[in-house]
């Protein structure tokens, strides 16, 4: 497995580790709905719910608000969510993939036609962007918690596609469908798994300028902070 850290930039965190958390607690709420709606109350017959609660739980999102949005989900009044993909043009040929979960499809076409109006870049075509993205299975572990060529060699005999070293973190990558059965895997060996996620991974890198990193960056980070939008990916790589 080729080390290489080019996927490390592409999904622009915020410092503020509150605003990340609220994110993460507003979809795994959604997700609780969108299972509830889709498969019933009951965990035990419903494999998605099930799913999302063991996530809610790793992510410590407190119980009762749990069972608060279950009961939500049964409300007639409670519109279903949808999960969907944006892909735009930034400034300088940038690539920009948005993951979305809302309830109003509309409502969030029209807060993307805004993002653009007043940023620049424009919304793609489906599909004109995504190509040049692979969507891949990450693991995130604390360089404590591991012994970089220990885990190296338990995470390709798992199936690892690739490793990398980012920080203080050691980077786990997989093919999507593989994900969970090789967190699975390198855990049964004694590794702990800070993280898992889906990201969307450039296949080519777009160098830009200063200025024009500043242009997206100010697209991305208004994008962001929309309530449907849960994470925001791009290919966008700053010239030294």
């Amino acid at each position: 497995m080729a080390g290489h850290s080019k996927w490390a930039n592409i999904r622009h965190k915020k410092s503020r580790a509150d605003a990340k958390k609220g994110k993460v607690f507003s979809r795994i709420a959604k997700e609780i709905i969108s299972a509830v709606k889709q498969g019933g109350l009951d965990p035990k017959s419903n494999s998605r719910l099930r799913l999302v609660i063991q996530k809610a739980k790793a992510a410590n999102f407190p119980s009762d608000n749990i069972e608060r949005n279950i009961k939500k989900a049964m409300s007639a009044d409670q519109e279903d969510y949808f999960e969907l993909t944006y892909e735009l043009y930034g400034h300088g040929g940038v690539g920009i993939i948005v993951d979305i979960m809302t309830d109003n499809k509309n409502r969030i076409s029209a807060e993307m036609r805004i993002a653009t109006n007043k940023f620049g870049g424009s919304v793609a075509n489906p599909g004109s962007v995504a190509f040049n993205f692979d969507r891949k299975g990450i693991l995130k572990l604390t360089k404590q918690h591991a012994v970089e060529e220990e885990l190296f060699f338990a995470a390709t005999e798992a199936g690892a596609e690739d490793f990398d070293i980012l920080e203080d973190m050691y980077i786990v990558v997989t093919d999507p469908t593989e994900l969970i059965a090789v967190k699975e895997e390198i855990e049964k060996l004694g590794f702990a798994v800070d993280e898992e996620s889906l990201e969307m991974i450039p296949k080519i890198m777009v160098d830009v300028d200063e200025e024009t990193a500043k242009k997206n960056m100010a697209l991305v980070e208004w994008i962001e902070d929309l309530d449907d939008v849960d994470v925001v990916y791009h290919n966008m790589n700053v010239e030294e």
